[in-house]
């Protein structure tokens, strides 16, 4: 039977409790990490909630601003400080009941609470005086529009793109609530050589 001596037996006792501590390290490591990773998640979550948001151009309704599959980032939070305001490109819940609707569109505000809006003669008229739109490259095709009240707390919004059939908005479903407003777009990122502000 082999013998151990003092020393053999103090050796084996040190990498035990070299194991023990490099167990420990490692468990409170892998413990640091997560708790890293889930406040990162949630700090990301919260971003993506109520700060900013991604959405990604489908269809023709805002060309000649935006076309199909540019993505936009999202201020969320900037209507929390502030009112919308004519000319903001904004994201919200679509209103339309139509089948296969997107839940998400993009649309101009052209309208504001208190403003009567008009479309005569395949133009836009606020007040009675005509609204200079630099941003649309047609006149508004299609039958005109009586003179309508916006109310308060509400917001007319329309596509850039004023060809017949090109834009569902609310010409069709009336001027929305700001509560549908998700945010204002502030920049295409993506693809990369069309990044530029709105």
């Amino acid at each position: 039977m082999p013998r151990f001596t003092a020393d053999a037996e103090k050796s084996g006792d040190v990498r035990r409790h070299r194991g023990r501590r490099n167990r420990t390290a490692w468990l409170k490591g892998f413990g640091r990490r997560v708790l890293i990773l889930a406040i990162a998640a949630a700090a990301a979550l919260f971003v993506r909630v109520y700060v900013m948001h991604f959405a990604v151009v489908r269809g023709i309704s805002m060309e000649p601003t935006l076309h199909e599959g540019e993505w936009l980032l999202v201020n969320k939070i900037v209507y929390a400080f502030g009112e919308p305001g004519r000319g903001d490109i904004v994201i919200l819940r679509n209103p339309s009941e139509l089948p296969d609707s997107p839940e998400l569109i993009v649309k101009r505000i052209v309208g504001e609470p208190g403003d009567t809006l008009e479309i005569r003669d395949g133009r836009l008229y606020v007040d009675g005086v005509r609204l200079i739109e630099p941003y649309t490259d047609a006149e508004i095709a299609g039958v005109g529009m009586a003179p309508v009240r916006i109310g308060g707390g509400h917001y007319f919004v329309m596509g850039d793109n004023r060809r017949l059939a090109a834009s569902m908005d609310s010409r069709s479903f009336q001027a929305v609530e700001k509560e549908r407003i998700v945010g204002k777009a502030e920049l295409v990122i993506w693809p990369i050589p069309g990044w530029r502000r709105l």
